[in-house]
């Protein structure tokens, strides 16, 4: 996490290290990059690095850094709306999953788990560092900023199978809660709903997982279209 701040030019305020993180190629590599920043930086015990991490086994570097404010796209391919997802894990698989897919944009509606809990930043392994978030969103923004485009809901019961959506077209994708499935307002404003086809007994999918499916489809369409290899990066 500290490597993909330092990456995307992130420059943390506090950093704190353990000794054994210059042990290894890698952790001295990195900490040569921390000691040479603006910011502090700190050796403590591992006692001490315990204490500051909510991790059962810290990696022996913590860094505080600002929260992430990246500018939205103008004209975004590829918007996901994340509806009512409570489990931050889940959230922070998502974000992954969406920055990896080359999604431009990713909107947390209210009653979304906060982006920045501990579990959310770990899972999403850098996504917050590079992939536009704009969190409690209202409805009334949300439906102003998908304006002009294809909106797809996914759900267990859609009318639609998800890769026979045109996602070369401006599109936005909403992904509900597993245990309520995605709000009113999110029906009401969706265009078309998509389902994933369950080959076994499954009801449905981990949200995550569903969200990861649709939105490496939606990516494979505009690489084909892009006629592009395995080495496209969509965007953005």
């Amino acid at each position: 996490m500290v490597e993909e701040a330092w990456k995307a030019g992130v420059i943390p305020a506090l950093a704190f290290f353990t000794p054994d993180l210059s042990g290894s190629q890698r952790g001295r590599k990195l900490l040569a990059v921390i000691e040479d920043l603006p910011g502090e930086c700190f050796v403590v015990t591992d006692k001490v690095m315990r204490a500051l991490s909510d991790t059962v086994s810290p990696q022996g570097i913590l860094a505080v850094v600002p929260f992430i404010e990246l500018p939205l796209p103008e004209n975004p391919w590829l918007v996901l709306v994340v509806d009512r997802v409570r489990n931050p894990g889940n959230l922070g698989t998502i974000l992954r999953s969406a920055e990896a897919a080359g999604a431009s944009q990713v909107i947390l509606t209210p009653a979304t788990v906060d982006v920045y809990s501990p579990k959310v930043v770990r899972g999403a392994m850098g996504a917050h560092f590079h992939l536009p978030i704009a969190t409690g969103v209202g409805w009334s923004e949300v439906a102003e900023a998908l304006e002009d485009r294809q909106i797809l809901l996914a759900e267990a019961k859609g009318e639609k199978i998800y890769y026979e959506v045109d996602w070369t077209k401006p599109s936005a994708l909403i992904v509900g809660s597993e245990a309520e499935g995605a709000s009113q307002e999110a029906e009401r404003l969706a265009t078309e709903r998509i389902v994933i086809p369950m080959q076994g007994k499954a009801e449905s999918l981990n949200v995550a997982v569903a969200s990861g499916v649709i939105l490496f489809e939606a990516t494979r369409q505009r690489r084909t279209q892009d006629g592009k290899g395995a080495g496209f990066s969509a965007h953005r």
